[in-house]
């Protein structure tokens, strides 16, 4: 296919917010649509409107933010719906009806000539109400591929701006994708759209290959949300488009990471680190030979630059850590080690990977600063803890933190006592420091009644992430003893200067 510009429809707001777990306020709704429209998304699916009054809400606020996209609702081929979508004052409406044999007999028990009835009475109620429709075929790739064809160019003809084929279940394969998308934009005038499920992991791959094929417009969520195993993630089919068939799509590259942190943020989902694009270890590296070509030219171990796509690369010091990457990250960060300190710092790390423990940020600056005799300063000390928690009392927490020359007290609640610790330091340090925590977790419990807790938190700035650790016979000590040692350290290279 010649190069081209692939539109991009985003349904975060409505496929992504589907996803068990995800449920957005109408503020941070406008907030990520506002972050879709900045990173050059086409059009955005704010929800459905028929949904409840707090979504009609949030899809109203969209449509009137003043952006650029087009902005969409989710429709069922109902008039209720496309009335639900028009008090919203949407531009366009996904007008989405079942064509699988399978949908039609267990779920409408209707026939398809009551289907494609259904589906062109409410295109046409659409259009006469002033709305661009997208006539969406779902379950289109388990349908008889004469009736969706049939199905489409009827649509087309009662006025339908643009189809798209579903494939609810994941069940494409990328040959498979090439065929039926090939076969359709060869019939079809108007933009053939995929909306790919990603069941079986393919539904990056089934994009892109609906757009060898012919689609002109791909449905995607940020981070790859959605039902069940999710859908075609924004970040991967963008990137995958430019950097593999040279397309232009007017998505802003160097703005996915942040989008993608955002996304992760408002619907507290933490991304997997080894997401592509997008993950915290797309572009870290810690096995000695990785380092060393990265660190003598980085294209030998990335595919891409991270800062194409507004990230960072990570050199991780664990037990595959090799001596040449220690000392250019010392270098990296203003220090000018000996040859025997970095030799020390080296043992240590090592010493510490084989013992079977993650080497975290904070501990591998620690390791730094005791071989070269920087002393970290505390600059946020506990000074006082209580927590009350018990049967029929909701855990709550008071926290006296002491912070350079102020002392500040906050409380938290939670659903147990560690949460009501941790909600309690952590507004002390977002307010004050701007730091958030991004992730918790209890990384080791050693055996017998006085057992040790591990717990390792990864928090950031906004502008650099670390992971910390604490460790105590008492997990909720354990918990506030890794915010702190995380924080601390944030703060202590904040103060030097970013080192």
């Amino acid at each position: 296919m010649e190069k081209g510009t692939i539109k991009f429809l985003d349904t975060t707001l409505r496929d992504g917010e589907q996803m068990p777990g995800v449920a957005l306020a109408p503020n941070q709704k406008l907030e990520i649509a506002r972050a879709l429209d900045d990173l050059g998304v086409d059009i955005i699916e704010a929800g459905a409107a028929i949904t409840s009054e707090g979504e009609r809400q949030a899809i109203k606020m969209i449509s009137s933010a003043g952006l650029k996209a087009e902005i969409c609702s989710f429709a069922r081929a109902l008039n209720v719906d496309i009335d639900a979508a028009l008090a919203c004052e949407v531009d366009s409406v996904h007008l989405v009806v079942p064509v699988s044999d399978i949908h039609l007999q267990y779920k409408l028990k209707k026939s398809r000539a009551d289907v494609k009835k259904m589906a062109l009475d409410a295109t046409r109620y659409a259009l006469d109400h002033g709305l661009i429709v997208e006539l969406s075929a779902e379950d289109a790739t388990r349908a008889d591929p004469v009736f969706l064809k049939e199905f489409f160019l009827a649509g087309v003809k009662e006025g339908a701006k643009r189809v798209c084929v579903c494939d609810t279940v994941g069940v494409l394969t990328p040959e498979k994708s090439k065929e039926l998308f090939s076969d359709l934009t060869k019939v079809i005038k108007v933009p053939v759209a995929a909306h790919c499920h990603n069941d079986f992991g393919m539904a990056t791959a089934n994009t892109l290959a609906a757009v060898q094929a012919g689609a002109q417009e791909v449905h995607v969520t940020v981070n790859g949300l959605g039902e069940r195993a999710g859908n075609a993630p924004l970040e991967e089919v963008a990137l995958g488009l430019v950097k593999f068939y040279d397309m232009h799509t007017g998505i802003q590259l160097k703005k996915l990471y942040e989008i993608s942190r955002l996304v992760e943020r408002v619907t507290n989902l933490p991304v997997s680190v080894t997401k592509p694009v997008v993950g915290e270890n797309a572009f870290s590296h810690e096995a000695g030979i990785h380092t060393a070509g990265v660190l003598a030219y980085p294209p030998t171990y990335e595919p891409i630059s991270p800062e194409m796509v507004g990230h960072h690369r990570r050199l991780v010091f664990g037990k595959h850590v090799g001596s040449h990457a220690i000392e250019s990250e010392l270098k990296r960060i203003g220090l000018e080690p000996t040859k025997d300190q970095v030799k020390e710092i080296f043992e240590q790390i090592k010493k510490l990977g084989d013992s079977g423990k993650l080497v975290t940020d904070a501990e591998w600056r620690a390791i730094v600063d005791a071989v070269m005799g920087r002393e970290l300063e505390e600059i946020v000390k506990l000074e006082e803890l209580t927590v009350v928690s018990g049967n029929k009392v909701t855990p709550t927490s008071s926290v006296r933190l002491k912070f350079g020359d102020k002392e500040v007290t906050e409380s938290g609640l939670g659903v147990g006592p560690v949460d009501a610790a941790i909600n309690a330091i952590r507004k002390v340090v977002e307010g004050m420091s701007n730091v958030r925590l991004q992730e918790y977790h209890v990384d080791a419990i050693s055996g017998g009644s006085n057992s040790l807790v591990d717990v390792v938190v990864k928090l950031t700035d906004g502008k650099r992430m670390v992971t910390s650790r604490g460790t105590s016979g008492d997990i909720i000590m354990a918990s506030v003893q890794a915010m702190l040692n995380g924080v601390n350290r944030l703060l202590w290279d904040r103060k030097l200067g970013g080192t």
